[in-house]
């Protein structure tokens, strides 16, 4: 059983919420990557152009095995070094597993597997991969306290997940895992 506050989170979530939860360097925005229609309300609170693509977060590396099944040995060795923790990489999706308006514009997924207690509580409650984005309006700095988060989208919440963020600075390094580019470091 999940502690109340994870299953709140989950259900909202499940629903076709929108919610604000703490990560390991900043605030989030999520909601079911699914769901397009709650995709479309997150991406117009935050001000976000559909194009630019939403990265999504899992609370295992299971959570997202059918991505994984096209990669070579050494791709899934680099995913298995570096999650799970802080690091987002752009995976090729040629199964076509994740709908348009995640991707944006592109062709691959940005995923990453997250070891923050709560991020992986509410991953395994709500039975899967979230939209995790940045908690501010586009073009500002991301929200590093629950305060900033109310501040900004209070009224355009489900629900704010209590609890505390990570010991990261800021928001997850990207990284293309087909070229092995740095895309935010």
């Amino acid at each position: 059983m999940y502690p109340l506050r994870i299953q709140r989170a989950a259900s909202c979530l499940q629903s076709g919420g929108i919610i604000a939860y703490p990560t390991e360097g900043v605030w989030g925005l999520g909601c079911d990557p699914f769901n397009e229609d709650a995709v479309r309300k997150l991406l117009r609170i935050k001000q976000r152009p559909m194009e630019k693509g939403l990265i999504l977060v899992a609370g295992s590396i299971k959570q997202i095995e059918p991505l994984l099944k096209n990669l070579d040995a050494p791709q899934t060795n680099l995913l298995a070094k570096s999650w799970p923790g802080p690091v987002t990489w752009l995976l090729p999706d040629p199964d076509q597993l994740i709908p348009p308006w995640i991707k944006g514009k592109f062709t691959s997924v940005a995923i990453r597997v997250s070891a923050h207690p709560s991020v992986v509580q509410l991953c395994s409650a709500f039975g899967g991969v979230i939209v995790s984005t940045s908690a501010n309006p586009a073009e500002l700095a991301p929200a590093r306290t629950r305060l900033r988060v109310m501040t900004w989208f209070d009224d355009s919440l489900d629900y704010i997940l209590p609890g505390k963020l990570g010991g990261q600075r800021g928001p997850s390094k990207i990284h293309d895992l087909v070229t092995a580019s740095v895309i935010r470091s």
